[in-house]
């Protein structure tokens, strides 16, 4: 009985485990994807600054930027997506069962968020693969063993940074993919 001598219909122990389970995922996977989200995002922010103005430095780095934004804005749709998470857990411990999610929409949207995350990491990838492509090119034009008095040939610190946001975005959806398969086999128990 509850507070007004009315009988409350229990929520079922299966379906607390699955709130309290999706809360927890929810909750881990939202606040790691945020923190590392937010420094990835920074250091996009800061290379693409640094290059911004030196036309010989960007010349092929147009799509490991567009890329790497592309893999940052996805991280952002998961972020979203873990949030929406611990929503459904919190429906899901709602008495009335008309309510309460379905247990299939809700393994739907984990898949929706693991797809994101697969794209997310893909375009991570993809920019970090062909910046590093830029860079070695740039290196391989020094003949071996020569001084190098023209440090422009060289690699500069933002363009290490670029590779370094796009490593820390693919870091970013790799969490978010460990954590929506562990929530799946769970929920699918």
């Amino acid at each position: 009985m509850n507070r007004d001598g009315e009988l409350a219909s229990p929520v079922p122990q299966g379906v607390r485990k699955a709130a309290s389970t999706l809360k927890l995922a929810g909750s881990i996977g939202f606040w790691l994807q945020l923190i590392l989200g937010v420094l990835a995002a920074v250091l996009l922010l800061l290379a693409v600054a640094g290059l911004s103005g030196d036309e010989k430095r960007l010349q092929g780095a147009g799509f490991s930027i567009f890329c790497a934004t592309g893999g940052v804005l996805a991280l952002i749709a998961s972020i979203i997506l873990y949030f929406r998470y611990m929503k459904i857990a919190q429906l899901i411990q709602i008495s009335s069962p008309d309510i309460r999610p379905h247990k299939k929409s809700t393994l739907q949207i984990i898949k929706i968020g693991l797809v994101v995350n697969l794209v997310g990491m893909l375009l991570s990838i993809l920019g970090a693969e062909s910046f590093i492509g830029i860079l070695w090119g740039k290196l391989s034009q020094i003949p071996a063993g020569a001084a190098v008095y023209n440090t422009s040939q060289l690699p500069q610190p933002n363009e290490i940074l670029l590779v370094l946001a796009n490593t820390h975005t693919i870091l970013c959806h790799f969490v978010g993919i460990v954590i929506g398969l562990w929530l799946l086999e769970r929920l699918h128990r």
